[in-house]
């Protein structure tokens, strides 16, 4: 049976992303908010993810904030999209998550990054190895050790976290990432949202290559893509220029909080050219649209799951956004 857009679980990625004119408070308490209003619409997960020395990004102490959001529901799963894990020692992870996982049972999902996360000055303040993402396989390893019931006769324990079952999911942007899922036996992420060029291959590699383990027996595919859904098309294109202009900053290296919706936006030939490219699975529209293009993405992908983020600066807008994508996955036609 092929995967199809109305019927494979609807997830949301989050990043507590700051408003220009708001501060990280006014963030934390939109994050909530969204996930309250996922949690009313039958979403899957709600993710938030670690970023550092980012003007417009507030999620970087990312396991107190998913404490927060998971504290503020109570049936959504809350997880990591993700943890950057050569930032921190596996320990203080499985730790950290065994703690969350103990107070929120069957609710807390543990996505792993390989990345830092931020630019490298910041990761040398985070106290990061430069090596240390080479060696991404084996802490991950390492930290499944830990969180193992076979852990309890070792020096060092997780505790709490030691023995739960605490899903982990590799995350990526590349196809390294998807042999790495492959042989663990992990459900995999991909990061289309910014990273597009080789969501085909890495899920091409992920699948063929995949190795049973006690954690899955299938391969479990996820890809994140952006949408900013309207009742028209040109209000939903007017309110996309915020997220055209945060991805445009990162571009330039000219990175500031999100911008309002800007009717009067334009942008050079070249940098259109540039950013059409950076953001090749962003889904912009009214709702007819909208279900014919991301029932496309999913027929042409066959992921069993799709995780959506939206760079909306009115928030109203952007929880009406997310309201219309679960419409037009639940409408009949």
């Amino acid at each position: 049976m092929t995967n199809e857009f109305q019927n494979i679980p609807l997830s949301i990625l989050d990043l507590a992303v700051i408003l220009e004119g708001k501060t990280a408070a006014d963030s934390f308490k939109n994050s909530l908010n969204l996930a309250q209003k996922a949690e009313s619409l039958d979403f899957n997960r709600f993710w938030l993810a670690e970023h550092h020395n980012m003007a417009s990004i507030a999620s970087s102490a990312t396991a107190i904030l998913i404490g927060h959001v998971a504290n503020g529901t109570t049936k959504i799963r809350v997880g990591s999209g993700g943890i950057m894990l050569p930032n921190h020692a596996p320990l203080v992870v499985a730790e950290q998550f065994g703690t969350l996982a103990t107070l929120y049972p069957n609710r807390i999902d543990l996505g792993l990054g390989r990345a830092p996360g931020t630019d490298q000055l910041t990761a040398r303040a985070l106290e990061r190895n430069d090596q240390a993402a080479f060696a991404f396989p084996k802490t991950v390893r390492e930290l499944q050790d830990y969180l193992s019931n076979d852990n309890q006769d070792a020096p060092v324990r997780a505790i709490p976290g030691e023995g739960l079952n605490i899903p982990i999911w590799i995350l990526g942007s590349s196809t390294e990432s998807a042999k790495l899922a492959a042989a663990a036996g992990l459900p995999y992420a991909f990061a289309s949202h910014f990273a597009p060029q080789q969501l085909h291959e890495a899920l091409r590699i992920y699948r063929t290559n995949f190795k049973p383990s006690v954690h899955l027996q299938a391969p479990y595919a996820m890809a994140c893509v952006n949408v900013t859904a309207a009742d028209t098309t040109e209000e939903a294109q007017i309110l996309a220029t915020s997220m055209q202009k945060i991805f445009l900053g990162i571009l330039t290296n000219d990175r500031k909080p999100l911008q309002p919706a800007d009717s009067n936006f334009q942008m050079s030939p070249q940098a259109s050219q540039a950013l059409s490219q950076f953001l090749k699975y962003s889904f912009i529209g009214n709702p007819v649209d909208l279900k014919k293009q991301l029932t496309q993405f999913v027929q042409q992908t066959q992921i069993d799951e799709l995780m959506v983020v939206s760079h909306i600066y009115n928030h109203e807008a952007r929880l009406k956004s997310y309201s219309i994508l679960k419409e037009i996955q639940n409408s009949p036609c």
